[in-house]
């Protein structure tokens, strides 16, 4: 199976839930709606064999509207392929569904997400922090946390 039929299978399956769907140097990239990425997640690794997510992140855009990616780094160990799968998260709701019940690994992953960017996983299993101390203010990969730490002001310089 190829990647443009992975895609072409997911955008006949979800329709409207597809965003976006980019290919650049021979990576693809799908953008889909954050409210169905728990339906999205368990069709591509049930249906089309993706069984091991590498990687999740979150990504700031700040001065952007929506303000946050999350970023799905997917590969199907039977077909050798890679698919990266984005799900926007407004700012105002920094909120989106666990896919820990999809693959296990995601656990760790969203936890190390909600600690550094401060996204929070509906429904996750252990929501506490993984590497900040319990009782650090803020998210510091965040792109407005204050630079010199959290008893300084926050980066007043131009924004890329």
């Amino acid at each position: 199976m190829s990647l443009q039929a992975v895609v072409d299978k997911l955008k006949a399956r979800f329709g409207e839930v597809v965003l976006d769907e980019r290919e650049f140097r021979g990576e693809v990239t799908v953008t889909v709606k954050a409210e169905e990425i728990v339906a999205v997640c368990s069709y591509l690794k049930g249906e089309l064999g993706f069984n091991f997510l590498t990687d999740l992140c979150g990504v700031d855009y700040l001065g952007k509207s929506p303000r946050f990616m999350v970023v799905y780094q997917l590969y199907s160990i039977g077909e050798h392929l890679r698919l990266r799968v984005k799900a926007p998260v407004e700012e105002s709701n920094a909120r989106i569904d666990t896919v820990s019940g999809v693959w296990a690994t995601a656990n760790w992953l969203e936890r190390e997400c909600y600690d550094l960017m401060g996204i929070v996983f509906n429904n996750h299993p252990d929501p506490r922090r993984i590497l900040m101390p319990d009782d650090w203010e803020g998210h510091p990969l965040r792109k407005d946390y204050p630079v010199q730490g959290p008893d300084r002001e926050p980066y007043q310089g131009r924004l890329l």
